[in-house]
Order: structure tokens, then C-alpha cells, then sequence
């Protein structure tokens, strides 16, 4: 029976199995992820001006701000905890930590998991370009379509997407937002500043809801960003901080990427898109050492993830090893295999699946090879 047939069969019985969340494991997870972060900033403040000893706590922090994204990510799924309010509350906390506004962010996470695969509706976090498109740019286009996606551009990734860009939008949405009302309120003198506040929406802030999730993690963080400048100092505070944010967000968009982006993923257009064979032939399974699958709280695991995210992330290996026979087609990829895999950036659309540029140039060799055959 073909894969997709089997887990169609099967996948009911396994997400009841395994789609419980546990309020107590939930907040042992929390907790094992925040004090350590709390730790570590008091070690930076009250340890000894060292460059060894701040770069250790550097990457120490990236680590676990690396967790807290995941885990801020699984709260909006609503499965780290079994009470919405819980899941609710720690997603606020760890996206204030993140740097990202969480509702806001689960939002666009949503229309991901609705369309993994359907890669005319989502492209993934490096937004890639089909082969034809590529092959009409120019060669100075091309570099720099390459070297936007570079591995080494990461950390230079991670700090526009947590550090420059959330603050960005929140000015560009507070302003947007203020003219809008008071547009509205020499329009309509009538209407309540509730009621025009309401109706507002940009394209990268629908809602009034929205905005105002942006703006309570906006407000928070620059509270704390304020205490921590007053504790430890302007410089050794947002050196720290804003490298190791970076750091931390730099890895997250590259596991997130391999777990779509690999060599003949499967990438269909809208028509013909089928949502569970995305999942086991357009997700991959990272294979990665212990140590790392504890900090990125099992995200490795992407395709039972994607069969429901429902399951939390203390569900998904026991949910792998206890259904492992309809996981045989998934993609396994290794730490050592994650470079070549983040080299597959472009999307043939004829065969709807995710090449290299590797490939992309092969194949482009071969009609003039062939001529020069001739």
C-alpha cells in the first residue's frame, strides 16, 4: 500500500493517541527554558568582564532563545499546554523574549501549515523563486538571489527577522494606526476612537487585534529592555542581546527552511496539491544529536508536526518510533547534510519539486552541450 494511502489509514488513531497536551509537562518545559535564560543574564552581569566567559554566555543564551522560539511557536499551535489560557499566556511571554509578536507571527504560521506543499501559495521563510523566473534575471541578479540565501548570511537573517524588523513594523503600524484614526474621526466625528481603532488594517497588520498584540509585546520588551540597560549597562546589554538573537534567529529560519527546502522536495502548484503527501514527501526528518533536539524541542521531528500540530513536542518521538513504518519515504537529513540542503533554493515548477542550483546549471549545460555536439 503506497505511503500516503497507509497514513490516510492510520492517521485518525494516531493523533488521538498522541494529540494530548499536559498542562504539567508544559510547565516543566517553560520552566526549564526561562530560568536557565534568567540564569545566564545574571552570570553575564555578575561574572567577570571576560571576552570568553561573555562569549560562552552568548552562545549559551542563543541556545535556549532558540527554544523559546520553537516553544513560543508551539503555543500558537495551542498544543504545549491543554488549557488555551496557559497557551495563551507563556505564547505572549515567549515571544516578548523572542523579540517576536506571537499572535501575529501564528497567524502567518497558519497559512503555512494550511499550504505546506502548495508552493504558489507559500514559498518558505527564503521566499524562492521558480527556475523560469530565475533563468530571466540577470547574472548580477542571480549572485545576489545566491547570496541573500547564503548559510553565512543567518545571523544577519535572524537579527532583521527578531531585533530590526518587529520594531520597524510596530513604528510603521503606531503610525499608520494614529492616522487612521484621526482620518476617521474628522470623517465621522460621531463614531467612538474604539470604533474607528476597529476598523484599521495594513498589509502587514490586518487587524486591530493584530496591532494591538504588536503593540503589548512591542511595549513590554522595550520596558525590559530599559531595566536591562539600567542593570547591566547600554553596551554589554545589547551586544549581548542583539548577537545573540541573531544567532538564535539565524538557526531557526535554517532548520525551519531544511525542513521543506531539500534536494526533490516535493513542491506542487495549486492544482493538483495534496496535503498529506506533502507531509511525508515535502517535510523532512532532521536527524539531529540529543543535545540539539532538546533545544529546538523536537522541531526536527517536521513531519509528524505536520501531520497535526497538535501533538506536542514531548508527543513527537514517541508518535515517530511508534508509527515509524509510515514514515519510511520521509527525507532524513543530518546535521552535516543541512549546508547542501539550504543550497536547494530554486522551485521546478514542471516536475513540482525543490532543485539545487547545482542541478538548475546541469541541466541548463545540457541543450548546449548538445549543440556543440552537433
Amino acid at each position: 500500500m503506497p505511503c500516503v494511502a497507509r497514513l490516510l489509514e492510520h492517521k485518525r488513531a494516531l493523533i488521538e493517541r498522541h494529540a494530548r497536551p499536559d498542562d504539567l509537562k508544559g510547565l516543566v518545559q517553560v520552566a526549564s527554558t526561562l530560568l536557565p535564560i534568567a540564569a545566564i543574564w545574571w552570570a553575564i552581569g555578575a561574572g567577570p568582564a571576560l571576552p570568553y566567559s561573555a562569549i560562552a554566555g552568548l552562545l549559551l543564551l542563543s541556545l535556549f532563545l532558540l527554544r523559546c522560539f520553537v516553544m513560543m511557536h508551539e503555543c500558537g499551535h495551542g498544543s504545549l499546554f491543554r488549557s488555551a489560557r496557559l497557551n495563551k499566556a507563556f505564547g505572549f511571554v515567549f515571544g516578548v523574549i523572542s523579540g517576536m509578536p506571537q499572535y501575529v507571527w501564528s497567524l502567518h504560521h497558519g497559512h503555512h501549515h494550511s499550504t505546506n506543499g502548495n508552493w504558489a501559495a507559500y514559498r518558505g521563510p527564503m521566499n524562492i523563486v521558480a527556475v523560469d523566473d530565475y533563468a530571466r534575471m540577470s547574472a548580477r541578479e542571480q549572485r545576489r538571489y545566491r547570496n541573500a540565501r547564503n548559510i553565512w548570511m543567518a545571523p544577519l537573517a535572524g537579527f532583521l527577522y527578531l531585533v530590526l524588523n518587529p520594531r520597524l513594523t510596530f513604528l510603521r503600524g503606531g503610525w499608520r494606526m494614529a492616522r487612521h484614526v484621526v482620518a476617521g474621526k474628522i470623517a465621522r466625528p460621531g463614531v467612538s476612537i474604539a470604533a474607528h481603532a476597529r476598523d484599521f488594517s495594513a498589509p502587514y497588520c490586518a487587524t486591530a487585534q493584530e496591532y494591538r498584540h504588536m503593540f503589548w509585546n512591542n511595549v513590554v520588551l522595550l520596558a525590559i529592555w530599559g531595566a536591562m540597560t539600567w542593570l547591566l549597562g547600554p553596551l554589554l546589554f545589547f551586544a549581548i542581546y542583539a548577537a545573540s538573537l541573531a544567532l538564535a534567529g539565524g538557526a531557526a529560519m535554517i532548520l525551519f527552511t531544511v525542513q521543506h527546502n531539500f534536494e526533490h522536495s516535493y513542491a506542487s502548484c495549486a492544482d493538483g496539491w495534496d496535503y498529506h503527501r506533502a507531509a511525508l514527501e515535502g517535510t523532512s526528518f532532521l536527524v539531529l544529536p540529543g543535545w540539539l533536539n532538546w533545544f529546538t524541542a523536537n522541531i526536527g521531528y517536521h513531519h509528524v508536526h505536520h501531520l497535526s500540530a497538535r501533538i506536542p513536542n514531548y508527543c513527537l518521538v514517541a508518535c515517530h518510533n511508534e508509527q515509524a513504518q509510515l514514515f519510511t519515504g520521509v527525507t532524513r537529513i543530518r546535521l552535516a547534510q543541512i549546508p547542501a540542503a539550504v543550497k536547494c533554493i530554486l522551485w521546478d515548477t514542471q516536475a513540482r519539486r525543490i532543485v539545487s542550483i547545482a542541478e538548475y546549471r546541469r541541466r541548463a549545460a545540457l541543450p548546449r552541450a548538445a549543440a556543440g555536439g552537433r
